[in-house]
């Protein structure tokens, strides 16, 4: 049995065998299947999470989504963000014949066969993605949903070099690495906090004997981190949102409206101005978002309908209301979601399908209503100073 990307760390009595993989290596799975059936360990963990398993043992369960709870619960960015890579995954296993993930697959296998206990290691892939958003900021969500829906528009082939490089790492590295080197500080919680994380499931895992099967990039880390003791419950908190953003986001409407308050008792007409200028900037450039995501015209007028109001609120957006006009009249059908994991392997697909174009409703609108917001808010300062 070969010993290359096999780490092996003795502790407290337990013998951990750690398998440094590719996930889009035919060789990994096959390296996986060996040395699970020669160890013949207690314990077999697995680099997933309960949802991610879930997708690989049952298939994603799009047809038991509830799209007006996807809205309300604002997590329509994030569902895009997963979709996306569902997308980038689907075009490198076709380009390379190579189905990602297969090893972890194999893991899963042959943890029955040699009748293991299988523990799933990884945070949940929520979790680490709501990190990554908490600590990005304004700026930063709108790139990373810029370079997300370029992901979509791409149809450039995965080079052979590329395809090595992504050998190192797993799956979600490899897709924001990328947005990890204009924002370096991303690295903690995508890679830091996953392999203390790992390293913590792997020790406490039952038996004397445990088997890991990891992507190849956390192997260091995880022999590094698995000396120390991490705390799993501090690592799975949801990041308190900053009060810096609602600060502003409450001072912004409340200085819009006081600006055109104070324009209108000294100067009626510009303070009429002000008041179309913030309606027509607000209202059309979320209208164009929604438009540019094929939305119903009942949607496009919605959206620049609410913009305007909603831009004066930061407890609502405007992409809620369009994507759930967009929503009742162009209700998806269990097709559409029988169909999601097919549709967004194209840019045809992703803007056919109704599920996805109501996502992209949702997440154009708000972003055409934030670019709006300060366009127009500039022009009433504008207008404000001009009839000082």
């Amino acid at each position: 049995m070969s010993e290359e990307n096999i780490t092996r760390i003795h502790m407290d009595g337990k013998e951990l065998i750690l398998i440094g993989t590719a996930h889009v290596s035919k060789h990994s799975a096959a390296q996986v299947k060996e040395v699970i059936e020669a160890e013949k360990p207690d314990s077999v963990c697995v680099e997933l999470d309960e949802q991610r398993y879930q997708s690989i043992t049952e298939g994603s369960k799009w047809k038991d989504m509830d799209i007006f709870k996807v809205i309300k619960e604002k997590k329509a960015s994030l569902l895009l963000m997963n979709l996306a890579i569902s997308s980038f995954q689907k075009r490198m296993a076709k380009q390379f014949n190579i189905n990602p993930g297969q090893e972890m697959i194999q893991g899963i296998e042959s943890a029955k066969e040699v009748d293991a206990e299988l523990v799933l290691a990884d945070r949940n892939i929520q979790t680490t993605f709501s990190r990554i958003w908490g600590g990005i900021g304004l700026k930063g969500k709108a790139i990373l949903l810029m370079q997300v829906i370029a992901s979509i528009f791409s149809k450039e082939s995965i080079s052979e070099e590329e395809l090595e490089k992504m050998k190192s790492q797993d799956t979600i590295n490899s897709i924001l690495n990328e947005f990890t080197e204009s924002f370096p500080k991303l690295k903690v919680p995508l890679i830091d906090e996953r392999d203390q994380y790992l390293s913590q499931k792997i020790k406490k895992a039952p038996g004397n004997k445990v088997l890991a099967v990891l992507g190849a990039a956390h192997v260091p880390g995880i022999t590094k981190e698995i000396k120390k003791d991490h705390d799993l419950k501090r690592l799975s908190e949801i990041p308190p949102k900053s009060k810096v953003p609602k600060i502003i986001g409450w001072s912004i409407p409340v200085i819009i409206i006081a600006l055109i308050a104070y324009t209108f008792y000294a100067n009626p007409s510009a303070g009429l101005q002000q008041t179309i200028s913030w309606v027509i900037w607000n209202g059309s450039m979320s209208a164009i978002g929604a438009a540019i995501a094929l939305g119903h015209p009942l949607t496009i007028l919605t959206a620049f309908v609410v913009a305007p109001i909603t831009s004066l609120n930061p407890l609502i957006a405007a992409g809620w209301f369009a994507g759930i006009t967009q929503a009742y009249i162009k209700r998806p059908n269990v097709g559409d979601f029988e169909n999601l994991m097919e549709d967004v392997f194209s840019v045809k697909g992703f803007w056919n399908n109704k599920v996805t174009r109501i996502l992209l409703v949702v997440v154009l609108a708000n972003l055409g209503s934030s670019l709006g917001t300060f366009i127009g808010g500039a022009d009433v300062i504008r207008l404000f100073i001009e009839n000082l």
